[in-house]
Parts: C-alpha cells; sequence; structure tokens
C-alpha cells in the first residue's frame, strides 16, 4: 500500500472516530428528561463489552468446551454476588482443570 492511500485511510478513520465522539455531545446539549433513554444509555457500555468479550471466551481457549465451562462458572460466581477477582481466577481455574483433564 503507497503512502498517499494509507494516510487516505487513516483521514477517514480519524473522521469517523472524532464524529461519534462529538455527535453525541452535539445532539445532547441538554441534560436528558426520559427515563428510558437514560436507562437506554447507561447499558451500552456493558453491552459493548460482553457483545466484544463473550465471543473471544470460545477460542481463547484449547477446546470450546473449557470455554463454555468457564463461563458457566463465572456467570453463577457473578450472579452470587463475588467481586471481579474471584471470578476471574474461579473462570481461569476451570479453564485449566477441564484442560487438564481432557489432557
Amino acid at each position: 500500500m503507497d503512502y498517499v492511500t494509507y494516510f487516505k485511510y487513516l483521514l477517514v478513520m480519524s473522521g469517523v472516530t472524532y464524529l461519534l465522539r462529538v455527535l453525541p455531545f452535539v445532539l445532547l446539549k441538554r441534560e436528558l428528561k426520559s427515563v428510558f433513554w437514560k436507562s437506554f444509555l447507561n447499558y451500552i457500555p456493558y453491552t459493548v463489552l460482553s457483545a466484544m468479550t463473550v465471543p473471544s471466551i470460545f477460542y481463547a481457549t484449547e477446546s470450546r468446551l473449557s470455554g463454555i465451562l468457564a463461563l458457566v462458572t463465572a456467570v453463577i460466581c457473578s450472579l452470587l454476588g463475588r467481586g471481579l477477582v474471584l471470578v476471574a481466577i474461579v473462570a481461569c481455574a476451570t479453564v485449566l482443570l477441564v484442560d487438564g483433564v481432557m489432557l
């Protein structure tokens, strides 16, 4: 790829990124009064994080079974009110245990 094409792509990507950051501030100059939109916008970061994290869980391990079991144990631990560090430790231990048994 030559430099001209590279800088064109870079300029377009920068413009799109800047537009996505600035557009909400331009459109939402005053405070939102709708309870629906406030709650909707509050949950977007969690939704995006889940959409990026959950699919990669299945492909980050040696087998899909260990990924599925790690996800299940992590969800159970989090529903029981455990902290983030403990949930991560339990999920990692589940992967190590399942992959160790499968060998």
